[in-house]
């Protein structure tokens, strides 16, 4: 069965749910996730993962990521973009100057407040669900960081937000406190995800381009799991002892001849290549053991 990554470009108009359900049917799979949802009205990069390259979603999800927004001023929503009920509205705008001085204080460690509509749980409710509702809960402000925000205003009188973040950064959230602290308000008006998981929109597939290829173009696209966990230490592992971890014991590390601290993380490859996330134990650090097992 197919085991891998699509790096799909989610086009607008559809919910991250029914773009990883499409792309599941095409590669006919049982098993796909995501690496982080995208809004209805958002596009952009959406790393899909296909069969047990699900295991790997629990390690990607803390992945910084790099957004494309629009910015309109004037105008407030209950939602924070340009598809809520519009709250209130003025003709009263700052000038570029005076919006790219405020927008300064947004980069660096934040705590930002999530929005009521989000997918965040409260009391085992969606935020969203309860918005609907007409509820409006306390949320509590969560620490972000904005590592990067460069603002350049485009001649219909909006701005162009280009933002590397991580993760956990509303960028509604973000352009409705830009508009706060101008004090004229400002909703966001567009979204593109540019990279997300070290995955760049330019190696990105629209659902519509996958349906036109064949089954073997498709295939080809997919990138192998051990791309997410490239930035950690390989170790080889003879087969015996490969063995052995994919039955779930722990190795002695000597035996692996590698002297890595506590908690380290580890790709471990057998002479068929990347087979589990491996793990040195805080609680035992003399061993090694297999954390997740990508092929069996």
């Amino acid at each position: 069965m197919p085991s891998g990554i699509l790096i799909l470009h989610k086009e607008g108009g559809m919910t991250s749910h029914t773009a990883v359900a499409r792309a599941r049917k095409l590669y006919g799979l049982e098993k796909a996730g995501h690496t982080g949802t995208l809004d209805p009205m958002a596009t952009g990069v959406l790393p899909v993962l296909l069969g047990r390259a699900v295991k790997a979603s629990a390690f990607v999800t803390d992945a910084d990521k790099h957004y494309i927004a629009t910015l309109r001023l004037g105008i407030t929503t209950d939602t924070e973009d340009i598809t809520g009920t519009v709250l209130s509205q003025t003709d009263a705008l700052p000038t570029a100057e005076q919006v790219v001085e405020v927008a300064r204080r947004f980069v660096g460690a934040l705590l930002q407040t999530p929005p009521m509509y989000s997918a965040l749980k409260v009391g085992g409710k969606k935020l969203v669900d309860l918005a609907r509702e007409g509820k409006e809960v306390p949320r509590e402000p969560r620490p972000i960081t904005v590592y990067r925000l460069d603002v350049t205003p485009l001649d219909s009188g909006e701005y162009t937000l280009d933002v590397v973040c991580s993760k956990g950064t509303y960028i509604r959230t973000l352009c409705a406190d830009i508009g706060a602290a101008l004090g004229c308000g400002g909703v966001m008006t567009s979204l593109c995800r540019a990279e997300a998981a070290g995955f760049s929109l330019a190696e990105a597939h629209t659902l519509s381009e996958l349906e036109a290829m064949t089954e073997e173009e498709r295939l080809s696209l997919l990138v192998p799991v051990e791309h997410l966990f490239r930035h950690l230490p390989a170790v080889r592992v003879e087969e015996f002892y490969a063995r052995l971890l994919r039955h779930g014991q722990r190795l002695a590390r000597r035996k692996l001849k590698i002297n890595y601290p506590a908690g380290t993380r580890l790709r471990l490859v057998d002479a068929n290549g990347f087979f589990a996330l491996g793990e040195i134990p805080e609680e035992d650090p003399d061993t090694v053991r297999a954390v997740t097992l990508f092929v069996l």
